[in-house]
Order: C-alpha cells, then sequence, then structure tokens
C-alpha cells in the first residue's frame, strides 16, 4: 500500500506505524527475532503470520486512538456546551447593567473604554449587587 494515508491526524499515526521494520514489530509482539528472518528458508506460513500479527498491533493501535479521540472529543463537546451557557449569562447580565445603568454612568464607562484606564468603583454603596438585585431595586415606577 502506497496510498498517503494523511486524511486525520490518526490515520497518520497508523502510517508511520506501518513503516516500523519487521523486527521492532515482532520485538514489539512478543515474537522470536529468529522465526522474522525473511530469507529464502522461510515459508510462507511464517510470512503471513508476522503479517497476520503486524495486522493486529495496528488494528490494536488504531482502536485505541479512536477510543482516547471519541473521549477527548466528548470533554470537548461538554467544555463548549458550557461556554455556550456561560457566554449566554454574561450577554444576559450585560444587556440588563446597560438597561439599568443612567446614562451618565454609560457615558462615564464609554470614557473610561476609550482611555482604557480600569473601571472606578462608581456604585460604592451597592459593591456586591447581583444584576436581579439590581433589577428588584429599580422595578418601581420610573419618571
Amino acid at each position: 500500500m502506497n496510498s498517503p494515508c494523511y486524511t486525520v491526524a490518526m490515520d497518520l499515526g497508523v502510517c508511520q506505524f506501518r513503516n516500523f521494520s519487521i523486527s521492532f514489530l515482532s520485538s514489539l509482539l512478543g515474537t522470536e527475532s529468529s522465526s522474522t528472518k525473511l530469507d529464502n528458508s522461510s515459508s510462507g506460513a511464517s510470512v503471513v503470520a508476522i503479517d497476520n500479527k503486524i495486522e493486529q498491533a495496528m488494528d490494536l493501535v488504531k482502536s485505541h486512538l479512536m477510543y482516547a479521540v471519541r473521549e477527548e472529543v466528548e470533554v470537548l463537546k461538554e467544555q463548549i456546551k458550557e461556554l455556550i451557557e456561560r457566554n449566554s449569562q454574561l450577554e444576559q447580565e450585560n444587556n440588563l447593567l446597560k438597561n439599568l445603568a443612567s446614562p451618565e454612568q454609560l457615558a462615564q464607562f464609554q470614557a473610561q473604554v476609550q482611555s482604557g484606564s480600569p473601571p472606578a468603583s462608581t456604585q460604592a454603596s451597592q459593591p456586591s449587587a447581583t444584576p436581579a438585585q439590581l433589577a428588584s431595586q429599580n422595578s418601581g415606577p420610573s419618571a
């Protein structure tokens, strides 16, 4: 098989694995090096047995790689899901705070963003107010 196998990173690993020497694979599989000599006296059956062991080793490596990749994909999908939820929460909080902020506070914030200075503590009376607390405090009649 001389076809390139670079469609997936795992295939690259399998392709590189195929390029190992027979002696290395036979030592990896625990076979004797004398049985892996491919001279004129070796029978076709021993060559086929070695090829079968090589194929089994490659299949085993491939299955382990696929399992590891699937696990990593599941972990990453869960992280993406959590980040999307967190982003949505932060967007809602941001919109709520924008709606509750006075025009003076928004102008001050915009000036701070443009100057690059850290935001000053403008709500000293409410240092730990959450958006829900702010909404309940400002839910009265507005003029």
